[in-house]
Formats: structure tokens, sequence, C-alpha cells
């Protein structure tokens, strides 16, 4: 196993950002899971933000707002967008398993082709 010379990148994130995500994820016509899809975490830590928020441990900094929250959280899709992209997932999906039955098949007509070769010159010779 090797040794790591560089301690474990850990990611901060501030109160306003953890707040809004919640109140996301909370939402009736979003699932928690594309909430967490959408901003690049895992679920497990949205569901742990959850329960904090539920348990009253955040509270709103009355101070500066940052504009890389309100960045991010513009970045979120809506629900019709959710929908885009799991539709485009699925034919992302089914693409592949055509491609990979085209490689199959391509493979197959190729070791055709060369063991028609391989007879052709077995049987040439005198």
């Amino acid at each position: 196993m090797p040794k790591y010379t560089q301690p474990k990148k850990t990611w901060f994130y501030p109160v306003n950002f953890k707040i809004k995500a919640v109140e996301l994820s909370l939402r009736d016509d979003i699932l928690s899971k594309d909430v967490a899809q959408a901003l690049d975490i895992h679920p497990l830590m949205l569901s742990r933000w959850r329960k904090e928020y539920r348990e009253g441990k955040f509270k709103k900094p009355q101070c500066y707002q940052s504009n890389t929250n309100s960045e991010l959280m513009s970045k979120v899709p809506t629900k019709k967008e959710l929908n885009k992209i799991k539709q485009l997932e699925k034919e992302n999906d089914r693409l592949k398993v055509e491609n990979d039955l085209l490689k199959k098949w391509q493979r197959y007509l190729a070791e055709v082709h060369q063991s028609d070769l391989d007879s052709s010159k077995s049987t040439e010779k005198p």
C-alpha cells in the first residue's frame, strides 16, 4: 500500500450553503439524491446536514455572505432539468449497450474472416 505524503483533502462548506442544500432537499418535488448529485456532494453528507438542521445546529450567520454560495446554488437544476438528465442517462446507457454489441459483432466477423483466410491458405498448398 502506498504511503501518502500529503494529508487527505477535506472540503469545508459554509453554513449558508448547507442550509440552502437542506431546504432544497426538503422540498416535495425534488429528491435529496438529486440535490446531492447536483451539488456534487455525497448523499450521506446531505443526510447528515439534514439531521443537524433538524437538531437546530445550523445558525444563519449575520455577517458577510460570499458570492460563491449564490453561484453554487444557482447551478441547482429544476425538476424539468433533472427529468431531462435522467432521460439522457437512460439513452446513454442504451447506446453503450448497442455499441458493445456492435463491437462484439465486429470481432466475430474479423474472426470468421481470419479463419476463412487460414482455411483457404491451407487448401491451396500443392
